[in-house]
């Protein structure tokens, strides 16, 4: 997810803000020893915080359908807050303020990321990749706080916060019902038919019936016999 959000700022920055040929964009830290070996104008997109949204978090269960039927249910994505700390690097602190005026006025046109920019997890789900450019730092820290921690000067900078989508789990689910069940009751004397229960017939019934002794044939001829001779 992260390698995405890096993609769609650099594409966004590069279409919208910058020439690529004359100013590149990069993810390093802006510590003192990086801005002693950079050469040429630079943007550096530095990446210091990622946080889940818990404003965003839900639950419960989504349903994937085809058609009518449910292929499989998910879990509810949920969302985290990565910022960045976007500084310009030239050798002139004018031409730094002018990187950075384009790069506000360019992504304050934007309240998501473009759909064109987005690549792999981000478009998954086809939900908006929220985009938030300079508002105030938390409480809990201030952005003097993350330039002391890389060990470098304070900069003029923008903060841009993207809130991307993460995928939950997912779960399968059974094939429709395309026929009748069968119902088989095993017994001591095997197998009985579902069928032959619905007729009436227990189980039992059913197996004493199937494996009783059956009489022979002069044992027939002799029932028979005492019959006519009865009547």
């Amino acid at each position: 997810m992260i390698p995405d959000v890096d993609h769609a700022l650099k594409t966004l920055i590069e279409r919208e803000a910058v020439d690529p040929s004359e100013v590149e964009v990069v993810f390093d830290a802006p510590t003192k020893d990086w801005a002693s070996r950079r050469q040429g104008p630079t943007v550096d997109v530095y990446l210091y915080d990622i946080r889940e949204d818990l404003r965003r978090r839900s639950r419960g269960l989504t349903n994937e359908y085809e058609g009518n039927r449910v292929l499989a249910r998910h879990l509810p994505p949920r969302y985290f807050k990565m910022s960045y700390l976007v500084a310009a690097w030239t050798q002139r602190p004018e031409d730094e303020h002018r990187l950075l005026s384009s790069l506000l006025l360019s992504l304050l046109r934007f309240e998501a990321l473009p759909r064109e920019v987005l690549t792999g997890s981000l478009i998954e789900f086809g939900l908006p990749v929220p985009i938030t450019v300079a508002l105030p730092p938390p409480e809990d820290r201030s952005f003097a706080d993350v330039w002391t921690a890389l060990g470098g000067e304070l900069k003029p900078s923008l903060d841009i916060v993207v809130t991307a989508p993460v995928g939950g789990r997912s779960f399968p689910v059974a094939p429709p019902v395309v026929s009748p069940p069968t119902l088989i009751t095993e017994g001591m004397y095997g197998s009985v038919p579902a069928e032959t229960l619905r007729n009436g017939a227990t189980a039992a019934a059913v197996e004493r019936n199937q494996h009783a002794p059956q009489p022979s044939a002069d044992g027939r001829r002799r029932r028979r016999r005492s019959g006519k001779s009865a009547t």
